[in-house]
């Protein structure tokens, strides 16, 4: 939109070429409100404590703490933070006919060398008046950290700019990802596929089948995000940037055999891809995955 620098061309006119509505020109963006964030930043605490919990227990633990809220005002919050307790839902046989969804591919795979699989997900972080959104890419194998990206919104682009700057480096066989928006696009579909790249998509309603990318956004949470109390997303991105980096060449992994995952995402793989011998892992690393739910509480008790 243009200043009306003439009578004959006044907003009413601009608006009706443009398709817009004439009300959209006065709305000014009103910032969130003290009490909205303190109520988001508590719920994210509470889904990374138990990602079980829906918008029944959540509001009933916040109603037992002394906030005025109910299921409603729960629900929106969740669905703006992008996230939903970990529970069967209805429907789940049925997809969407305009999305492309693909097949779950991990189940009872052997994970034995980098780059095999790699998972990729989303998450919502803090900020002490407001929050952004992380996009990671995270190899099975070694647990490396292989890009990254924050944004302001559930947008599609920084998603697929994390994914580009993997791919510079190295392409996996499978990609593993839920089945948001975000990975049923045409285009995350188009850059994949244009790679060579097998995509793997987890079952509805079954965020415990990319388990390793869940794990890691506990980590970062309990060990960066609610320590730092970031203020600004300047200051997000430099907090993340260091951590990052610490996670993946100087934190020891229980998992790893107490090596960090640039140590094991670097070295020689653990199998060649038609039997040959490679050096050993220990064993989380080098069995099939055939239960979802027990390699979960395997991945929250090493890291």
């Amino acid at each position: 939109m243009i200043e009306p620098a003439q009578p004959a061309l006044p907003w009413s006119v601009q608006c009706e070429l443009l398709g817009v509505s004439r009300s959209s020109l006065y709305y000014q963006p009103v910032a969130p409100s003290p009490e909205e964030v303190a109520l988001k930043h508590r719920l994210d605490e509470l889904y990374t404590a138990y990602p079980f919990y829906g918008s029944r227990r959540l509001c009933a633990v916040l109603q037992r703490e002394g906030h005025a809220i109910n299921r409603k005002r729960i629900q929106r919050y969740m669905r703006e933070m992008g996230i939903w307790g970990l529970c069967p839902g209805p429907n789940l046989s049925r997809r969407r006919q305009d999305s492309q969804v693909f097949p779950y591919l991990l189940r009872g795979l052997e994970i034995v060398r980098p780059d095999q699989v790699w998972g990729i997900d989303l998450t919502y972080i803090r900020l002490r008046g407001g929050w952004l959104y992380l996009v990671a890419i995270l190899d099975w194998y070694s647990r490396y950290v292989l890009a990254w990206e924050l944004d302001q919104s559930l947008a599609l682009p920084f998603v697929l700019a994390a994914m580009q700057r993997a791919l510079a480096g190295a392409v996996p066989e499978i990609c593993n990802s839920d089945q948001g928006s975000q990975f049923t696009s045409l285009q995350w579909v188009s850059l994949l596929q244009g790679a060579g790249v097998q995509i793997s998509m987890d079952g509805r309603g079954r965020a415990r089948d990319n388990i390793f990318v869940e794990r890691l956004w506990r980590t970062v949470k309990w060990e960066e995000v609610y320590l730092q109390d970031y203020r600004s997303p300047r200051e997000a991105r430099q907090g993340l940037s260091r951590y990052f980096d610490f996670y993946n060449h100087q934190r020891l992994h229980q998992a790893l055999g107490y090596r960090t995952p640039g140590e094991v995402y670097r070295s020689q793989p653990a199998a060649a891809p038609h039997g040959g011998q490679g050096e050993s892992l220990p064993r989380e690393l080098t069995t099939p995955y055939p239960d979802p739910e027990c390699t979960l509480k395997k991945a929250l008790c090493l890291s």
